[in-house]
Formats: structure tokens, C-alpha cells, sequence
């Protein structure tokens, strides 16, 4: 699949997309209108690209309860979810839709993370009852703006349903009512990968518009989503980017990674939060993704990274930014990268205003009141994790 190219990509107009989007169309030669149709409830979008694995047999929803971050063990059919695969340290490494049709387990992901996902997997096996396959090959997602699980008869459907607290999870930034995520329906309709031009053309002769990633991707940051493929790096942990509401359950027994999990929810806050960058566009163009973000002034430090940028329609251009916890809310930032790749790259430095995702005092909804040092070493409500824990 890494070579993968979309038939869609045909169509007149399509601009190839890049980077993890690469395969699928960037748009089809209108973007905004695009974004516009589909912020509307009015668009399906070519999401051929994600990866796909299919988890089989009796013993699969205990099993994969006992190995991820997911409370799964009594998941009923067409019922979506999210997990995550930590390390043992708690670093994020795999992010999975999760939704069960009664006979098998669909997990979606990232092209790129299928079939390392479906080794690890096979790996952890050992004497359970399942069958694990990565069936990117075979199966394709489309995108489509509705709020709703699939129904009976319908194909596999994973609906995400950020940023809507799961049962067992909890929230750093605002609640699901005032998250401006609310307004962002969406999920993913599995389809045989031979039928995806049909499936597709169905939904415009019903009048819907087929848009490009420029329109998920400006529409995803908007809603403060965090994405594996640009939001994450190897010393992320799910309370920097907020992903406690969806992919963990509190409550649930052990697993690896577990213990981070519980620590820094407990006891300290996150080494680093996510924010939401409104991006200074009067010189037309942005940094790309990977840029920094400093504090402003001559002597500006790096105090972050730019992961994701979009361009919306009615914000203009915006980004997410991984930022250390110490970086004030009211900063003022700015962004310092490069626009294009090799020899054609060019430096460009952009102011930057950022709005809070996950506040810096790092405390969840739900944490519990510390009243008294538990041990040496760790710190009452309001301290740090000792970064050797983490």
C-alpha cells in the first residue's frame, strides 16, 4: 500500500494530496467549496488510503481488551470506540477506530501502521483464539460527515466520536458541548476495495460533493482531533494531545503502558499539552508541518512543534502544535520552518496566537484530590511527574 494510487485520482481536476495523505486527492480543484459542502453535511471524501485489520475468532474482544488502553471486553456489534497501543513506558504507538460486526473486529488506522499493528498483534497471540489479518488490500474507508453508528444490514461503519467523553475516560480541555470539535460529525463507511468508485458515486447521485484531505485535514484541527501520523511523536503520551476522552478507560485492568496512564492522571501533569496555532496568513503561505514554535522576540526559544496546518475556509490558516507545559496560555508564539522540500525550500517565519486544548496546569476533569505526598518522589496535586517515571 505504500505505492498505493486511488482511482479517484483520475478524476478531472484532482490534485494528488502528500506526506500520509499520499495516494488519495488533495482536492478536485475547488477546495474551499469542498470544505464548505462538507462542513455542510454535504460531502463524501476518498479516505482509500487508511489502513485496515481484522481481528477474528472467539477469544478477540478479551484479548484485545487485556492488551490496550480500551475497556472492549463487552463491546457490542456496530458499537465504535477507539484504542491505543502504548509502550511499556507509556508512549503512544499504535491508534486504532475499533468497531466489532459480531463475527470479527475492524480496527482503522494509518496506511503505514497496518501491517506493523497486525505484527504486533500476531506477536501477542500466543495460545488465544484469534485471527488477525491486515486487510488493506482488500477493504476501503470512505469519509462521510454524519453523527451516527452504522445500522444493520449497513457495511462495517466506524463512527468517531470525538469529542464525546467515553465511558471510563476523562477530559483536559473543554466538555463535549462547548468542544468545538462538536460540530465535526464523522465516520468511516468500509467498503470492498473494488466497489469504492461505486460506493462513491452513489453518494454524489444522492448530491453530495466528493472533497479532498485539504477539506478533513482544515476541518480535523479545527476540532482539536490529534492524528497518529502528524500529532504524535515517540515521547507522546494520550494526555498531551486530550486523547484520554476516546481511546482510554481509567478503570479497566493492566496493560503496558498502563501505569503512566494512571500516574500522570493521578499525581502530575503532562510534560507537554496541545494547542490550537491561528497562523498570521498576510504573507500567503505557511511553514509546513515539523516547523517550530517559538516564543516571540529576538531572543525566541523553541518551546514546540507545528504537527499538523490547514487552511480553512472561514479561520483562514490554523494549525496544531505539541508546546511544552510551561509555555504561558497567553504567549505570544511564532512559527519558523521552511515551505517546499530540497533545493527549492524556502525559510519563513509567521506569527502565532495560540487557544488552549489542553490547559497548562495539566489537571483532568476528574482528578483525584492528592492531600498528602504519597512517596518520595512523587508530588502532591499540582506537581510534576519526575520525568524518570514517565
Amino acid at each position: 500500500m505504500s505505492e498505493y494510487t486511488s482511482p479517484l485520482l483520475s478524476r478531472h481536476g484532482a490534485v494528488a494530496a502528500s506526506g500520509p495523505d499520499a495516494g488519495v486527492a488533495w482536492h478536485y480543484g475547488d477546495p474551499v467549496a469542498e470544505q464548505r459542502a462538507l462542513a455542510r453535511g454535504g460531502a463524501v471524501v476518498d479516505q482509500s488510503h487508511l489502513g485496515i485489520v481484522r481481528v477474528a475468532g472467539p477469544d478477540r474482544l478479551s484479548w484485545l481488551h487485556s492488551i490496550t488502553s480500551q475497556d472492549v471486553q463487552a463491546l457490542s456489534p456496530r458499537t465504535s470506540t477507539e484504542l491505543l497501543v502504548l509502550s511499556p513506558q507509556g508512549h503512544v504507538e499504535h491508534v486504532a477506530g475499533v468497531v466489532d460486526d459480531g463475527e470479527a473486529t475492524w480496527l482503522v488506522t494509518e496506511r503505514d501502521h497496518a501491517a506493523p499493528l497486525a505484527a504486533w498483534l500476531e506477536r501477542m497471540k500466543f495460545m488465544m483464539r484469534v485471527e488477525i489479518a491486515d486487510v488493506t488490500g482488500d477493504y476501503a474507508a470512505i469519509g462521510e460527515p454524519v453523527a451516527a453508528e452504522g445500522a444493520e444490514g449497513e457495511p462495517v461503519t466506524w463512527w468517531d466520536s470525538w469529542p464525546r467523553v467515553a465511558p471510563g475516560g476523562t477530559r483536559y480541555g473543554p466538555a463535549p458541548e462547548e468542544h468545538p470539535g462538536a460540530d465535526r460529525p464523522w465516520r468511516l463507511v468500509l467498503v470492498p476495495r473494488a466497489t469504492l468508485a461505486a460506493a462513491v458515486a452513489e453518494r454524489e447521485a444522492a448530491g453530495w460533493r466528493l472533497a479532498g484531505t485539504w477539506a478533513t485535514e482544515a476541518l480535523r484541527v479545527e476540532a482539536w482531533r490529534p492524528r497518529l501520523a502528524l500529532d504524535v511523536d515517540h515521547r507522546s503520551i494520550p494526555h498531551e494531545l486530550d486523547w484520554l476522552r476516546t481511546a482510554v478507560h481509567l478503570h479497566k485492568g493492566c496493560y503496558r503502558g498502563q501505569e503512566t496512564v494512571a500516574r500522570v492522571h493521578n499525581l502530575g501533569r503532562p510534560p507537554r499539552r496541545l494547542a490550537m496555532l491561528h497562523l498570521d496568513g498576510s504573507q500567503h503561505l505557511v511553514p509546513d508541518a515539523g516547523a517550530d514554535v517559538r516564543t516571540d522576540g529576538p531572543d525566541g526559544r523553541v518551546v514546540g512543534t507545528m504537527t499538523s496546518v490547514a487552511q480553512h475556509h472561514e479561520l483562514g490558516p490554523i494549525a496544531l502544535a505539541v508546546l511544552k507545559r510551561s509555555v504561558p496560555e497567553d504567549a505570544e508564539l511564532t512559527v519558523t520552518g521552511t515551505v517546499g522540500t530540497g533545493e527549492g525550500a524556502q525559510p519563513l517565519t509567521v506569527a502565532a496566537a495560540q487557544e488552549v486544548v489542553v490547559p497548562g496546569d495539566g489537571v483532568s476533569a476528574d482528578r483525584p484530590e492528592v492531600r498528602r505526598e504519597v512517596m518520595r518522589g512523587l508530588t502532591p496535586r499540582g506537581g510534576d511527574v519526575p520525568q524518570s517515571l514517565l
